[in-house]
C-alpha cells in the first residue's frame, strides 16, 4: 500500500510539517528510506534525526522546528504503531470455509468466518461472526469463540473453553490442557481429575506455545485486555486481571488471583494459592512465593521488595571483599581474645 503523506497525517489526526510525498511502509530511524516513515520516541536517539534518510518521521512537540517533513505527536510510540497497522500484510490467503475442514454437523458459525484446510471443531460448538481458523488448529466440544477472533496455526481448545470477541492465539498456544493436579497414595501419585474449563475474556493475546490449564472443578479466567507473551505456564485455577500483561516465560502456579493491570516480567515464577494485587509490578526471574500488594514492585529470589532488591544487588559485588575483610576482623578478634586471656592468667 502506499499513501500520500499528507493523507497518513490525517488519517492520524496529526499535524503535518513539510512538502507531501509518498509513503510506502515503515522503518526504524537508522534504516528507513526516502519513502517509508519512521519515529523517535526515546531521546537516546535524537542524533540519527540528522542522518535518517526516512522519508518523514513521527515527532514529540518538542521536535517540532526541525527542517524536513514531521508528523507531531503527543505520542509518537503509539501513533507509529498506529502507522504500522495501516501498512501491516495481512496474515493468510484462503477465504471461506474449506471443504477439508472437519466440522461437527451441529457447529453454529457465524457470517465472514474463514475456517482453513485441516482444521477440526468439535461438537455443540459456536464461532462468532468474522473469525479466523487457521490449519492445524483443533476445537473441542462445546467450546464457544467470538466475533473478529484469529487462531493461528496448531491453536488448541479444549472441551468447554469459551473465549471473547477479538482475541488473538498465536501458533501453538494450548488452551485447556489438563491442570496439573495430583494426590498422594499406597500405591503412588493418584491423578486428580480436572473437570473445570478456560474463560478468556476480550481483546485477549496469547503468545506462541503458551499453555494455559482448565480448572480442576470451575475455571481458569484471563480478563479482559490481558496480554500473554510466548511460552508463559498458567495453572489450574487462576485468574488473570484485566489489562494484565505476562512476559516470555512467566509460570503461575495453580489458584493464584493475579489483580488488574499486573506486570510480569520474563521468567517470573509464581507460587501457588497466593495473591499478586493490581498494578502490581514483578521484576524479571523473581521468585515469588508470597502475596504481593497492590502497586508493590517485586524482584529477586526470592522475591522482595524493589527497593530492597536493589539495595541488595548493590551490596553483592562488594561480598568477596567483605568475605575477605571479615575473616581478618575473625582472626584479628580471636588473638585479641588470645592477649586479653594471657593477660588475665598473668595477673
Amino acid at each position: 500500500m502506499v499513501l500520500k503523506l499528507t493523507a497518513l497525517a490525517a488519517s492520524l489526526g496529526l499535524e503535518f510539517h513539510g512538502d507531501d510525498c509518498e509513503i510506502a511502509g515503515v522503518n526504524t530511524l537508522e534504516k528507513a528510506g526516502p519513502n517509508e516513515l519512521s519515529f523517535l520516541a526515546n531521546p537516546k536517539y535524537v542524533a540519527q534525526l540528522d542522518s535518517t534518510r526516512a522519508g518523514a518521521v513521527i515527532v514529540a512537540q518538542t521536535q517540532a522546528t526541525r527542517p524536513g517533513r514531521l508528523l507531531v505527536s503527543a505520542d509518537p510510540y503509539l501513533d507509529f504503531c498506529r502507522a504500522v497497522e495501516l501498512f501491516a500484510l495481512r496474515q493468510g490467503s484462503f477465504f471461506g470455509v474449506s471443504p477439508l475442514a472437519a466440522l461437527a454437523s451441529d457447529l453454529v458459525l457465524g457470517l465472514g468466518c474463514t475456517i482453513y484446510p485441516f482444521v477440526f471443531v468439535g461438537p455443540r460448538t459456536v464461532i462468532g461472526a468474522n473469525t479466523t481458523i487457521f490449519p492445524g488448529c483443533y476445537v473441542g466440544e462445546d467450546c464457544r469463540i467470538g466475533s473478529g477472533c484469529t487462531l493461528y496455526p496448531n491453536v488448541v481448545l479444549m472441551a468447554g473453553t469459551e473465549i471473547g470477541d477479538k482475541v488473538t492465539l498465536n501458533p501453538g498456544a494450548v488452551l485447556g490442557s489438563e491442570g496439573f493436579g495430583f494426590a498422594p497414595s499406597a500405591t503412588g501419585l493418584r491423578k486428580i481429575p480436572q473437570i473445570g474449563r478456560v474463560i478468556v475474556g476480550d481483546r485477549v493475546e496469547i503468545g506462541a506455545n503458551t499453555a494455559i490449564d482448565r480448572a480442576a472443578l470451575d475455571a481458569t479466567v484471563i480478563g479482559s485486555g490481558v496480554k500473554i507473551d510466548n511460552l508463559v505456564q498458567i495453572g489450574h485455577n487462576v485468574t488473570i486481571g484485566d489489562n494484565s500483561i505476562l512476559v516470555a516465560q512467566v509460570g503461575i502456579s495453580g489458584s493464584t488471583k493475579v489483580g488488574k493491570g499486573v506486570t510480569m516480567a520474563g521468567q517470573a515464577g509464581i507460587s501457588g494459592h497466593i495473591e499478586i494485587g493490581d498494578g502490581a509490578t514483578v521484576g524479571p526471574q523473581a521468585g515469588v512465593g508470597h502475596s504481593v500488594a497492590a502497586g508493590k514492585t517485586v524482584g529477586g529470589h526470592p522475591a522482595m521488595e524493589r527497593v530492597t532488591y536493589l539495595r541488595c544487588l548493590a551490596v553483592m559485588p562488594k561480598l568477596p571483599d567483605m568475605a575477605r575483610r571479615i575473616n581478618q576482623l575473625e582472626k584479628e578478634l580471636a588473638a585479641l581474645k588470645l592477649a586479653i586471656g594471657k593477660g588475665g592468667t598473668d595477673g
